[in-house]
């Protein structure tokens, strides 16, 4: 293999873009944009009185990425590190005082990466998951400033977080890497040939088999490398207590009293057909000396759990955050299936210590349970508890009483109606650690994007648990965008007069900041706008990094299809741009699914946002004289259970109307349009290129052209091939590359593990493609996932699209 694997077939083509196969760079000005110094990562202590900050770690070499690393049960594992390969984090970690903004620098080596940072429940201490040479290892700090390595200490973060705080905050929980003899060797020759097979059991879903385990060595090395030890650490004294005994544990969690430890561990035999989050495995309790006190469930392989569905058996075992040991879970009533016709999907279901007793049946949902978007109440046995309705894609979220045994809907919602969005409720800590909802008397506080037509202006409110009322405390200017990160002072409960917030602010010439802000007098104000008056001063002072990014103008557009859904776009015109110059122009987009029209054509994003650019972003082509249109709005509208037996007509009547508005407004040459797309958006990027003549040339990354690859659903669909085969072979393009005419430059890493886009997905396309006479190229990237990472990566690709649209638009 070359530098870069490239194949290119043209009809009319120069010397120097098919014979280039080596890594090549973009020019100067773009590099010194790629390589601009980046915002630092934040972690904010609770409270609101210190950030914690590190630069970010990005683009590493190609030779990192080209490093031994093992696929093991749904794992890319670093077998140096004993942690998941490619992951990095930040460097030069220092501390910033909210109050007066005062920077403290860690004393941490200068090579090491901080990768998670856990606040004791005060804000007063943390305790650091630093990458080093050869180890994940663990640092203990204070806001003084001093930070101590717990020596002779290798954690093991491959199954979940490592490192966590005790309910008296003094000590910590680990997963560390045990005593062990060297890695198991591979045998000289296979064991036996490789063999799966399928017992006749009901149809199911198969979209998350990636890097599953295959033979007894990886069978082997998995367990190895995911076994780890659970261990408390005391920092202050160097006292390390074994508990239990070395296993693959998922899940170690103490009880807010700090009496009891549940566990969940993997245990086998190792499945071969799904990742090792459907492996079998036992939950348990412990006491706090690692003695094992009750059984919870013993759960086998959920190798058999329906598309779109949920495993068996108790699911997203918890404490309960309010009572000192008290278990809580969920389990399916419809088998997991999500199609069978049933009163209730779900059930909670509750386990009080001492874990003997039958578990109790606390409520029953209509719809699936999401854990995830779940919440206590500071006080009583208050649980706000979410449910999702698949076929609506509607979002129900009950009160619960879980002392009482009472229950009632609070709101619901469309989760695809960005203006309607309430927003996410805001939670707290608690001395022990917990957290819980934040509230001021009877309501909760609920922070959202707050998206109108005219762009998002993120909000703070509070929405009353009794009444469902709301009022809005915050919500930033339309000139800017700014967001409340923490409550920092006051009582720390309620934004009367004197209490602070930590404000993260921007605008499109303005680098974000963080700053303090205090609350002042109840305002007049027009509905949806604040009641407090607000006045800030400054925390960080960050400087722009790319000062040659602000000449850059953005608009939000809104336009209609031809059947009248409104619509919207992002534009973006080139520095010195003059008005009424139509340039050359590239479409970005990725495709959606929608109900309703109403909800296809609600603006996302803001004009306010300050400009960054990551990656193989298309935006870097604004530096070579070029209209950008982003966030190009391609909805998909319907049933969900029929939307994409019209996928191909509504992405041609999406694009239509992008193109004919940036046309009309005069920016855009309609000779000289290109469209680029990323996963989905190459499936886009592909079928537009089939089924219309819009656009001059296309480049289609990392996706997916034949849908019949994935028999068991994609994205929203839902249906199976054998289902709905003519959708799946309609917005296949690899059907249809005969009809593709314009030029079409493919890349895709060679080593992707997204499920719905393996690479051969690419391969195949450019053979359908160069094998029917068409203008195409095909770029595979060494060593690279879904995702590009690597430097050499990064440019090369900014080089092919340019050098593509340069040739083809320009």
């Amino acid at each position: 293999m070359t530098a870069v694997s490239v194949a290119a077939s043209t009809e009319t083509c120069d010397d120097s873009l098919t014979s280039a196969t080596g890594w090549q760079s973009p020019p100067q000005e773009v590099l010194e944009v790629l390589h601009a110094p980046q915002l630092p990562y934040v972690w904010t202590a609770p409270g609101g009185a210190y950030l914690l900050l590190a630069d970010p770690v990005l683009y590493p070499p190609l030779a990192e990425l080209a490093a031994p690393m093992h696929k093991l049960a749904g794992i890319r594992l670093n077998p140096a590190l004993n942690d998941h390969h490619g992951r990095h984090g930040g460097t030069s970690p220092r501390l910033v005082r909210v109050e007066d903004g005062a920077t403290t620098p860690l004393d941490l080596p200068g090579e090491v990466e901080v990768l998670e940072v856990k606040w004791t429940a005060d804000g007063q201490r943390f305790a650091l998951s630093v990458r080093q040479r050869d180890h994940i290892g663990l640092w203990v700090g204070s806001v003084a400033g001093d930070v101590v390595e717990v020596e002779g200490l290798a954690l093991n973060p491959l199954l979940g977080t490592a490192a966590s705080w005790l309910p008296d905050q003094n000590r910590l929980l680990i997963r560390r890497i045990p005593a062990r003899g060297p890695v198991p060797a591979p045998p000289a020759i296979p064991m036996g040939p490789e063999i799966v097979e399928g017992a006749g059991a009901s149809s199911r879903s198969t979209y998350e088999a990636r890097n599953l385990l295959e033979t007894a060595h990886d069978d082997a090395l998995f367990e190895y490398y995911a076994t780890s030890e659970l261990v408390i650490v005391d920092p202050a004294t160097g006292q390390i207590d074994i508990l239990g005994a070395p296993a693959l544990y998922t899940r170690s969690k103490f009880s807010p009293s700090g009496e009891y430890l549940l566990i969940r561990r993997l245990v086998g035999p190792w499945s071969h057909e799904v990742a090792w989050w459907r492996f079998a495995s036992e939950i348990e309790v412990w006491n706090d000396r690692g003695d094992r006190v009750a059984p919870i469930a013993s759960l086998p392989v959920a190798d058999a759990v329906p598309a779109h569905g949920v495993p068996t058996g108790p699911r997203s075992v918890t404490w309960r955050a309010t009572a000192p040991h008290t278990l809580f879970w969920v389990e399916a009533l419809d088998g997991g299936d999500p199609v069978a016709e049933v009163p209730h999907r779900d059930r909670l279901m509750r386990l009080e210590a001492p874990f003997t007793a039958e578990p109790e049946v606390v409520f029953k949902a209509e719809h699936r349970i999401q854990p995830q978007r779940c919440g206590w109440g500071a006080e009583g046995g208050t649980l706000m508890l979410t449910q999702r309705e698949r076929l609506r894609r509607w979002r129900y979220v009950w009160l619960l009483d879980v002392d009482k045994g009472t229950s009632r809907l609070w709101f619901d919602l469309d989760e695809g109606d960005r203006y309607g969005n309430p927003g996410h409720p805001l939670f707290r800590t608690l001395p022990n650690g917990r957290r819980v909802l934040r509230q001021r008397g009877e309501a909760v506080y609920f922070s959202g994007s707050g998206a109108t037509d005219a762009g998002d202006r993120p909000f703070l409110d509070l929405r009353h648990l009794v009444t469902g009322e709301t009022e809005r405390l915050f919500r930033c200017a339309p000139d800017r965008y700014e967001y409340v990160v923490a409550f920092a002072g006051g009582d720390g409960q309620s934004p009367a007069k004197g209490d602070r917030v930590v404000l993260r602010s921007e605008s499109a010439v303005d680098v974000p900041n963080y700053y303090l802000a205090t609350f002042g007098e109840a305002i007049a104000a027009a509905a949806g706008e604040a009641t407090h008056a607000l006045t800030r001063q400054p925390i960080t002072q960050f400087e722009d990094p790319t000062p040659q990014l602000r000449a850059i103008e953005k608009r939000i557009v809104r336009y209609e299809r031809s059947d009248g859904v409104p619509l919207s776009f992002h534009l973006y015109l080139p520095p010195g741009y003059q008005e009424g110059t139509a340039l050359p122009t590239v479409l970005y987009a990725y495709p959606m699914e929608y109900s309703g029209a109403a909800t296809a054509g609600q603006v996302s994003g803001s004009a306010q946002r300050f400009m960054r650019l990551y990656g193989a972003s298309h935006l870097y082509f604004l530096l070579r004289g070029y209209a950008v249109l982003d966030h190009t709005a391609m909805p998909i509208l319907g049933d969900p259970e029929t939307a994409y037996d019209t996928f191909v007509p509504q992405l041609v009547a999406d694009a239509e109307a992008a193109v004919a508005k940036a046309v009309a407004m005069g920016v855009t040459d309609p000779e000289r349009v290109g469209v680029i797309g990323h996963s989905h958006g190459g499936l886009m990027v592909a079928n537009l290129l089939a089924h219309t003549r819009l656009f001059r040339a296309g480049i289609a990354r990392s996706g997916s052209y034949n849908k019949t690859n994935q028999p068991f659903g994609f994205q929203a669909e839902r249906r199976s091939l054998f289902e709905a085969r003519d959708a799946y072979v309609q917005l296949s393009p690899t059907f249809f590359a005969h009809q593709i005419d314009q030029p079409v430059l493919i890349i895709h890493g060679d080593d992707d593990a997204n499920p719905g886009t393996p690479t051969f997905q690419s391969q195949v396309f450019y053979e359908a493609v160069r094998g029917s006479g068409g203008t195409t190229r095909l770029v595979l990237l060494p060593f690279e996932d879904h995702g590009y990472r690597a430097k050499e990566s990064i440019e090369h690709v900014l080089w092919e699209q340019f050098r593509w649209f340069d040739r083809y638009l320009a």
